[in-house]
């Protein structure tokens, strides 16, 4: 389809800025997607890929800032004849109370995520750098912004409630959850139907899950801050808040402090002492302790949060994982799911290891799905119908 309309993708974190351009034709064609990873203070790396997946572009650049790797991003589509998109669309972590849908960027909507970046300082500044870059770059370009924290925001009041003082509730202190592109995709390509009361686990360097009733979010595991919830790669997950007391009263921590250990030191890489990086643990886990304990916290971890999520929903008709350690590490998710009998979950060992769509045995009461989750098409299919708005 010559005129289908192509729609860039960008998703800006805290150490890297990532591209897709799509052709929305009827078969949903990806045409570039590339990255700029590294942090600032030196060279940073710049890849791109085409539509059949073949390496255009690859090697390290010296730029600085989000608004400098999407500009070094543009420059490397248009090398290779991306011409100018129809819309950008971005993923912006966090929505704060009052955003529960995707926007088109105006000056009325830049204000208001301005006075979001308190709720994530690591993450919206970087947002907004990359909607200045883009407006800059293509003026006159429709923008549309697509908030991870949308998918939970009809949670039940109870979910979204923490225990606190009501004033903290009016100034917006509460559950909000995230991952929500990545749960809604899986909703889409399943069905809501064929999901029933599912608990999704979107299984990363990052990593939360999510409780699902007729395709829509009743709880999940992340709350005011990404860093809630099970264990991940660098954060702790959910921690009793007496440890950051005592940290701050008796251990000389100050906030930055804090933020680096929840954000940066905790979680696979702090347990191990090695990595966060799930498939070097798993294959040093034989002979290194460290790496032993930290796939067992993990899984332990996960496997309690499905639990306690079951429970929510009153009881379980699917089980899927999506995202990198969910899709990919075949033990991860033998190892979270043995313990799981009483809620009718039963593997097969040779569908696992083969990452099946289905890895379940036949007389699991309950399915099990690996479901490979696509963030950047959702952004893409959101950002073209805000246009038609």
């Amino acid at each position: 389809m010559p005129d289908a309309p192509r729609i860039l993708c960008l998703n800006g974190g805290s150490s890297s800025v990532k591209v897709a351009l799509f052709a929305l034709d009827a078969a949903e064609t990806r045409l570039f997607v590339g990255a700029v990873e590294g942090t600032d203070g030196g060279a940073r790396r710049l890849w791109l890929r085409g539509t059949d997946g073949g390496l255009l572009a690859d090697g390290r650049i010296d730029v600085a800032g989000a608004d400098g790797a999407v500009h070094a991003l543009l420059d490397a589509l248009a090398a290779h004849g991306a011409g100018v998109p129809a819309a950008v669309g971005h993923r912006v972590v966090h929505g704060g109370p009052e955003h529960a849908a995707p926007e088109r960027v105006d000056a009325r909507l830049l204000a208001a995520l301005r006075r979001l970046v308190p709720f994530a300082p690591l993450h919206l500044p970087v947002a907004l750098a990359g909607i200045e870059a883009v407006a800059a770059r293509l003026p006159g370009v429709p923008q549309v912004v697509c908030f991870d924290t949308a998918f939970h925001r009809g949670m039940p009041a109870v979910a979204q409630r923490l225990p606190l003082p009501r004033a903290l509730w009016d100034a917006g202190i509460r559950r909000y959850g995230f991952h929500g592109l990545s749960y809604e995709y899986v909703v889409q390509a399943v069905g809501a139907a064929a999901l029933g009361r599912a608990v999704i686990a979107h299984l990363g360097n990052g990593a939360s899950l999510a409780a699902v009733r007729d395709g829509r979010s009743v709880d999940t595991t992340m709350g005011f801050t990404p860093a809630g919830g099970c264990m991940m790669g660098t954060r702790p997950g959910d921690l009793d808040p007496g440890v950051l007391v005592h940290l701050l009263a008796q251990r000389g921590y100050d906030a930055a402090a804090l933020e680096r250990l929840v954000e940066r030191e905790s979680g696979l890489r702090g347990v191990s002492g090695l990595t966060a990086d799930m498939q070097t643990l798993l294959a040093r886990r034989a002979d290194e302790p460290g790496a032993r304990e930290a796939v067992e916290l993990f899984c332990y971890s996960v496997r309690k949060h499905v639990g306690a999520l079951a429970a929510v929903l009153g009881g379980l008709d699917t089980l899927v994982f999506t995202g990198g350690i969910g899709e990919h590490a075949a033990p991860v998710r033998e190892e979270i799911c043995r313990g799981l009998e009483h809620l009718g979950i039963r593997l097969d060992a040779r569908r696992n290891a083969a990452h099946a769509a289905v890895v379940s045995a036949a007389e699991s009461r309950c399915t099990v799905r690996v479901v490979p989750t696509d963030e950047d098409l959702m952004i893409a299919r959101h950002t073209r119908a805000a246009l038609r708005q």
